[in-house]
């Protein structure tokens, strides 16, 4: 793929979101990246930064669960000079005083089809202005969260939304599940990164809610068999998850380790700030600097 010529970084606030590590992430990628796949996108800030880097050289294949989320980039790909000026619209009417308007466009969200240039409009827009940047939808798939309370919300970057957008030219973008990863499907030097939905560390921290439905225990033992077999195909592997008993003992016979990450979004305050998270790998691979 070709590197987009300006910087590019995350334009989505995101659970678990990974900007922060990229450079514990990157120490410890493989030497030369072909195909990229990561199953669980998300705010995609390993993809942006390895983009911008030039470091995959053949597709990138970035897939969701979330249809709203793959619509946002597919939106940005392909009709950003649209997107744009319907953010500068929200950005024009919203009132940080009022949350009137937040809850029209949350109710105009939940009622939209999601395959539209106005639903990833209020995607960005809700995304931006709710408590705490926290995508979360109910049982019903209903986007439920409430307005944040920020004086100037920083609602859109026209410059990043464009080298976003170059970044996803050549971009392979699927709702899909990660069961739909074929390791026999997978070309020789590529690379697989999981930023799968957290186990969770007690019963109040459950973030998996960002699709109507949730990432069991079954889902990480599938997951953790997926793992297993892409090192039995010969294909590299990076998975971030927490760092808890479950996790430690589904991922015991790779490489493991603990490292520190900052977590702002919590309804419990007191649960923000630096804990531990599982990096682990399917590869032998030594850090770099």
């Amino acid at each position: 793929m070709t590197a987009p010529a300006a910087k590019c970084a995350p334009f989505l606030k995101w659970a678990g979101g990974k900007r922060q590590l990229l450079p514990i992430l990157r120490a410890h990628l493989p030497t030369g990246i072909a195909d990229y796949y990561e199953p669980f996108v998300g705010s995609g800030a390993l993809f942006f930064d390895l983009a911008f880097r030039g470091m995959i050289r053949g597709t990138a294949h970035l897939w969701d669960q979330n249809p709203g989320l793959v619509n946002v980039y597919r939106v940005l790909r392909d009709s950003r000079a649209e997107l744009v000026e319907l953010l500068s619209r929200h950005k024009k009417q919203h009132d940080p005083a009022d949350s009137a308007y937040y809850y029209r466009q949350r109710a105009r969200f939940n009622a939209t089809n999601p395959d539209t240039i106005e639903h990833a409009a209020m995607f960005i827009y809700l995304n931006k202005t709710c408590f705490n940047g926290l995508f979360r939808v109910n049982s019903k798939g209903r986007f439920n969260v409430p307005m944040g309370a920020y004086k100037n919300p920083g609602i859109f970057d026209p410059e990043n939304l464009r080298a976003v957008s170059r970044a996803l030219e050549e971009v392979e973008l699927k709702v899909a599940d990660f069961r739909e990863l074929d390791p026999a499907g997978i070309k020789a030097g590529s690379f697989v990164y999981f930023d799968p939905p957290y186990q969770p560390l007690d019963t109040t921290s459950n973030f998996t809610s960002y699709t109507r439905g949730s990432f069991s225990e079954s889902d990480q033992r599938h997951l953790a068999d997926l793992f297993g077999r892409l090192r039995n195909a010969g294909i590299p592997s990076m998975l971030s998850n927490s760092w808890t008993p479950l996790v430690k003992e589904l991922y015991a016979e790779f490489h493991i380790q603990p490292i520190q990450a900052r977590r702002s979004i919590n309804s419990n305050g007191g649960k923000r700030g630096r804990i531990p998270e599982a990096l682990v790998l399917n590869y032998a691979a030594k850090a770099r600097s």
